[in-house]
C-alpha cells in the first residue's frame, strides 16, 4: 500500500468513525439503553458497498461508546458486537440481510443489558424482553430508515456508488 493510498483509507477511517460519534452523541437521548435508536446505525450498510468503511464504523462504535452510561462494558461488548456485524455485512450481497444483522446483533446487546442493568431482571424473559426491546430499535432504524435510504437512493446514484467503491 503506498503512502497516498494508506493517508486515503486512514481518512476514510477519521471521517467515518466521526459521523457515528457525531450521529450517536447528537442524539445521546434515543442512543443508548434497551430501548434505542441509534440513527448512526445506518452507516453500517456502507460496508456492504465498500468494505474501507467498516474499521471507522467499529472505531467510532468505540468512541461513541465512551459515553455510554454503561461505560466500559459497553465499549468493549458493544465494539465487538460491531465488529462481528461489520464482518458479516462486508460478506452479505443482499440488502435487506445486511440490514439484518445489526439487529440480530441486538441478541448481543440484550445480554450484556441484562448483566448490568439492575432494572432487568436476569430470567430468560427478562433477556427476551431486553432483546425484543433492542432489536425493535435496531429494525426501525435499519429497514425503516437504513434500507429505504439505501435500496432507493444511495444504491440508485450510480456516480456516488463508483465513488464510495473507489475509497
Amino acid at each position: 500500500m503506498t503512502g497516498s493510498s494508506l493517508s486515503k483509507r486512514m481518512a476514510v477511517v477519521g471521517i467515518t468513525a466521526a459521523m457515528y460519534v457525531a450521529l450517536t452523541l447528537s442524539l445521546y437521548m434515543i442512543s443508548y439503553g434497551d430501548i434505542q435508536f441509534r440513527i448512526a446505525e445506518v452507516l453500517n450498510l456502507l460496508p456492504f458497498i465498500n468494505p474501507v468503511f467498516a474499521p471507522g464504523i467499529i472505531l467510532g462504535c468505540l468512541l461513541a461508546n465512551i459515553g455510554s452510561p454503561l461505560g466500559a462494558i459497553d465499549m468493549v461488548v458493544g465494539t465487538l458486537q460491531t465488529a462481528l456485524v461489520m464482518v458479516l455485512i462486508t460478506r452479505t450481497k443482499k440488502l435487506w440481510l445486511a440490514c439484518l444483522w445489526p439487529v440480530l446483533g441486538g441478541l448481543i446487546i440484550a445480554g450484556m443489558l441484562v448483566y448490568v442493568l439492575v432494572d432487568i431482571p436476569s430470567t430468560f424473559a427478562g433477556y427476551a424482553l431486553t432483546s425484543a426491546t433492542v432489536m425493535f430499535g435496531q429494525a426501525v432504524v435499519m429497514f425503516g430508515l437504513g434500507f429505504p435510504l439505501f435500496k432507493f437512493g444511495i444504491l440508485k446514484n450510480e456516480k456516488l456508488i463508483k465513488f464510495l467503491k473507489s475509497l
